[in-house]
């Protein structure tokens, strides 16, 4: 009778609930209560029963605009110590229960086991404290500025908004440039090379074949048409690009996404306003991170949540993506010095180890092939293999370090470009331009040889050992007085044996081509630089011209000369400027350039081909 009358209140609880409007907000876990001590099953499978339709019925109260600590009332004898949702019992104990107590009308059962479906759009995991304060102090290090942390907090990954620079992605603040302009090479590959239709997450090989010479372009880098992108295909660009070098610091087999607590799609701006993330204690409060090894779900998870990486939290979550699916641990061992913070101090810029971790998935500071030993058991990092987009540097050519293949000759022909300061990014829309002729071939070859035989961290000499190792290797021949020569002071220098091969015919294994033979290249090239500054904006009908703030998109005609000797390569340009005729041995990819212009970005370009000619229309480009 006593179990008849609480039915009875219970059900009238549930009907008065039935009049709310939908859930509006997930009911928070609840933890299940331990059975009482003493308790017959039967009594045990409708306490249950009353327990689930009870916490049905408060959670419709709430949606409907009653006080959230008012629970539902009831008469049970025995009630929990808390609302409790109880896991669905197994099918043999639910037939059981249905054969002794049928199930009230008004509520179903799927309604009553809502708060279990919803308890879990929380999506992700929180970061254990320890483990908050080391990444912290991995990345900012102790007693960061507060100027520093408002570059990274400031900084989303987005779109530039104006047509001329449509496919890049823009920068307000100083500092994570070295995360966008690594981000924005992955994603012109996609743009570039890949075809139109980026819709299916497990993309992975481009239309291109380097050994038939046939690559694919996309329509609008075929029409040379920027402007002509949508901001889905970027959009899916980008995702492919996140998922890529996640994977590849999670060596492949998972990728770790960091995401903010409580935000939705739509809900962005509103949960992050207000924010502040000064602290490792501000950061393990509301981040969280999920690991996928599919691509596919992976390739999910950031789609759904592109709002949040382009808010002006997306630089600091995509670093602490891709540094925790690499693993904390493994950041501190590609280390030289794993006692500096990533982001350096005064000025907060990506250290190289940032960009080298998102280039070939390793936080290794140098950006020489492989290691470089320097007795005793240590040695220096340098990059491990082959990678998709590569760098070169401003500080190669200032003779402060040597950039080496891997990363002067990528897969594709897109480059990250570091200076003191800053980090941009060149670009070409044919891959041809990767191709080297016999003498280029035979140079690279060479320079290989000589630099794995160097043990002066790039300062460009080698022993007479070593250099007898090169000779055997690469098959050069010199004569004997000339050998003797060059090891007279008992270390060879790049530059002196460079000159010597100049003058040693090719048929001695040199790189002087008596034919005359060898043509020159030209092909066009991009570069892009992210920071929105201020730039001409010629304007006929308003009669001058405006400057506006934007990216820098710059269009560059490139020749390399086809001589190896100074005044050869000059008599070659004047000639060339002045005749109109083609050899069919050049590679043209470009019109014919008329001029030659300089600037820091040249330097740059000729680490990549010596002797390089550029000139272009408008400002200078400019790398800082």
């Amino acid at each position: 009778m006593a179990d008849r009358e609480e039915d009875e209140e219970l059900q009238m609880a549930l009907r008065m609930s039935l009049q709310g409007s939908p859930p509006a907000q997930p009911e928070p876990k609840r933890s299940k209560p331990p059975p009482p001590a003493a308790e017959s099953p039967e009594a045990e499978a409708r306490r249950k029963q009353r327990e689930l339709m009870a916490a049905a019925a408060e959670k419709r109260l709430r949606a409907a605009g009653s006080p959230a600590a008012v629970p539902v009332a009831r008469s049970s004898p025995q009630p929990p110590p808390q609302l409790a949702v109880v896991e669905p019992p197994p099918a043999s104990e639910a037939a059981k229960e249905e054969k002794a107590e049928p199930e009230p009308t008004g509520v179903s059962m799927e309604e009553a086991k809502e708060v279990e479906v919803e308890e879990g759009e929380e999506e992700g995991e929180e970061l254990p404290p320890d483990v908050a304060e080391k990444l912290w102090a991995m990345v900012f290090g102790e007693g960061v500025s507060k100027a520093v942390l408002a570059q990274w907090s400031n900084q989303g990954i987005r779109f530039s908004s104006d047509p001329e620079t449509t496919m890049g992605l823009v920068q307000h603040e100083g500092g994570p440039c070295g995360v966008l302009a690594t981000v924005q090479a992955y994603v012109l590959k996609y743009l570039l090379f890949f075809s139109d239709d980026l819709s299916n997450p497990e993309v992975s090989n481009p239309l291109y074949t380097l050994g038939q010479r046939r690559f694919y372009q996309s329509s609008f880098a075929a029409g040379d048409d920027f402007s002509s992108l949508t901001n889905d295909r970027k959009t899916r660009a980008l995702v492919h690009a996140m998922v890529e070098i996640l994977f590849l610091c999670g060596t492949g087999k998972r990728a770790v996404v960091a995401s903010i607590a409580r935000v939705n799609r739509g809900k962005t701006e509103a949960v992050l306003e207000g924010l502040s993330v000064e602290s490792a204690m501000d950061l393990q409060k509301v981040l969280r991170t999920s690991t996928f090894t599919s691509r596919k779900d992976a390739f999910d998870i950031l789609l759904a949540n592109i709002p949040l990486f382009e808010s002006r939290l997306g630089a600091m979550l995509f670093l602490i993506s891709a540094l925790l699916s690499r693993g904390l641990e493994y950041i501190q061992a590609d280390r030289d010095d794993p006692s500096q913070p990533l982001v350096t101090a005064p000025f907060g810029h990506a250290s190289q180890e940032i960009v080298n971790l998102l280039l070939c998935g390793e936080a290794v500071p140098n950006v020489f092939d492989g290691k470089m030993d320097l007795g005793g058991g240590m040695s220096l990092k340098g990059i491990p293999n082959n990678v998709e987009v590569g760098f070169l540097t401003l500080l190669e050519s200032l003779n402060l370090c040597k950039v080496g293949q891997y990363l002067k000759c990528p897969k594709w022909p897109i480059w990250v470009v570091g200076s003191e300061s800053h980090y941009t990014v060149l670009f070409a829309l044919n891959p041809n331009v990767q191709e080297e002729n016999e003498l280029e071939e035979r140079e690279s070859r060479i320079r290989r040889a000589f630099d794995a035989q160097d043990q002066s961290g790039g300062g460009g000499f080698i022993s007479v050992e070593g250099f007898q190792q090169v000779l055997r290797e690469t098959h050069i021949n010199f004569p004997s007085d000339k050998l003797e020569d060059l090891c007279n002071a008992g270390i060879i220098v790049w530059s002196e044996f460079w000159q010597a091969l100049l003058q040693l015919d090719k048929r001695a294994g040199g790189m002087k081509d008596p034919t005359g033979l060898m043509g020159k290249k030209q092909f066009t090239i991009f570069h892009f630089n992210g920071i929105a500054k201020s730039v001409l904006n010629g304007n006929a009908s308003a009669g001058g011209s405006v400057p506006i703030q934007r990216p820098r998109l710059c269009k560059l005609n490139v020749t390399v000369p086809p001589r190896w000797t100074q005044d050869e390569y000059l008599a070659d340009v004047v000639s060339a400027s002045t005749s109109g005729s083609k050899d069919d041995s050049i590679l043209s990819l470009a019109p014919p350039v008329q001029t030659s212009q300089h600037a820091p970005l040249v330097d740059c370009i000729r680490t990549r081909w010596p002797r390089a000619v550029c000139s272009w229309a408008g400002d200078v480009p400019s790398i800082v």
